[in-house]
């Protein structure tokens, strides 16, 4: 590879940006029934994908392609409204549904799903590529673990989080030299190798890349031709590239720091479960949330709507009808009608009426709760109406018989559920 590929790009239209949004989520069972994972409602007011596409905005990069797969309907049209960017500044977020461009299959992995889309890369032409998944929740100025690629020469550099040893087990652990060259990857070991210098801790990969353009055409290309592969970034490129003595460095995630964020932001979330998803939604509604949604030199982004500003009715105290929110995200068009709720997270237009009692629940969008109904720990999906004198989270085994209950005990009501009176 010449050396003028390791010089840092001059400008963004060098850099080609692809979102990963192609996976069916399948531990997030009931909320991925009708939509992909990346567009799961987060946060009262976005998709779980407007995290990482806020990230690569804010750091400036803004020529972005999300690659598309499973049930992604919903994920296109919330990208097509509320993501667009001018061209005359050459931004653009576009989506791209799998087109069997390369045979009469879908994508078989993380790989095979942008060699599928390789010809997106050679018309762009850009000399870095960014492959960085869709469904994660965390902060990343991308401009730093760039530096770090190009100070480095690297062929790829891997966004590595640092976790303790006994967590690792349950990722695909990087070996490392003081450098931060990957020396080895271990998948779900017992022992995961310790980072240097912190014999307690390990590097825990988070599937998100960048690679030299040249170097990954030819990968994915030698990769494509192999019967015994998975087709995985992973599983069998990184591997391969580490075993042929290619340049592959981790970037350490806690180097990363955050403007407007005094300490720096290490929050990271594989948001692959319901219980993980559900931890991180009442993450945001602490006192001092470890993922802020308030940082005004940081924002996350989404579509606007013209939903008027949440409202709260009536203080009859003495009658337990007073309309009250205490460690909540409460989002527009949300009408709190004299119940209360505690350590929730409300989308947008949801009404909670008279006498009820929400906690620790994440309500999607255009959600109502009937007088009288107390619900503890749920998910309800959007568009659910809660009849009058409900009772979710107080009875699991009676729960189970109608709902889904997840290992943590949270309850979930998807879409297009019918309660009864």
């Amino acid at each position: 590879m010449g050396e003028h590929f390791f010089s840092a790009p001059a400008d963004s239209g060098e850099i080609l940006v692809m979102v990963l949004a192609g996976g069916e989520g399948r531990r997030m069972g009931p909320l991925t029934m009708e939509r992909a994972k990346p567009a799961v409602p987060f946060g009262g007011r976005y998709r779980i994908v407007d995290v990482v596409l806020s990230n690569f905005v804010n750091s400036g990069l803004r020529r972005i392609k999300i690659l598309t797969q499973y049930k992604s309907a919903s994920l296109e049209e919330h990208v097509a409204r509320a993501w667009r960017l001018t061209p005359m500044l050459d931004g653009f977020i576009e989506t791209i549904p799998a087109q069997q461009r390369t045979g009469k299959s879908w994508f078989k992995g993380s790989a095979d799903a942008v060699f599928q889309c390789l010809h997106v890369i050679t018309d762009d032409e850009p000399r870095v590529v960014f492959i960085f998944g869709g469904d994660h929740v965390y902060k990343m100025d991308m401009r730093q673990m760039l530096a770090f690629h190009m100070a480095r020469k690297a062929d790829v550099s891997v966004a590595a989080v640092p976790v303790p040893r006994l967590d690792a087990r349950a990722f695909g652990a990087l070996e490392v030299d003081p450098t931060g060259r990957i020396l080895a990857f271990h998948e779900k070991v017992a022992e995961p190798p310790p980072m240097p210098g912190r014999p307690d801790m390990a590097l825990a990969s988070m599937g998100n890349y960048i690679f030299a353009t040249p170097m990954l055409a030819d990968r994915l290309t030698e990769d494509a031709a192999r019967d015994d592969s998975l087709h995985d970034f992973g599983r069998d490129i990184l591997p391969m590239m580490v075993a042929r003595g290619d340049r592959v460095y981790a970037y350490d995630f806690e180097t990363n720091q955050i403007p407007g964020e005094a300490s720096r932001s290490h929050y990271w979330r594989d948001i692959g479960t319901i219980d993980a998803y559900f931890a991180a939604q009442l993450d945001m509604v602490s006192v001092e949330p470890p993922f802020n949604l308030y940082n005004r030199r940081w924002p996350i982004r989404t579509g606007v709507t013209h939903d008027p500003p949440a409202k709260f009715v009536f203080r009859d105290e003495d009658g337990a009808r007073t309309g009250v929110a205490t460690d909540s995200i409460v989002s527009a068009g949300c009408i709190i009608s004299g119940g209360s709720i505690h350590r929730s997270v409300l989308g947008n237009r949801c009404r909670v009426n008279s006498f009820s009692e929400i906690e620790e629940c994440v309500l999607l969008e255009n959600v109502t709760i009937g007088r009288h109904a107390r619900i503890r720990r749920a998910i309800i999906d959007k568009d659910i109406e809660i009849p009058p004198g409900t009772e979710i989270g107080y009875d699991l085994e009676q729960d189970r018989q109608r709902f889904f209950v997840s290992e943590g005990g949270v309850v979930v009501i998807p879409k297009r559920t019918k309660l009864e009176t």
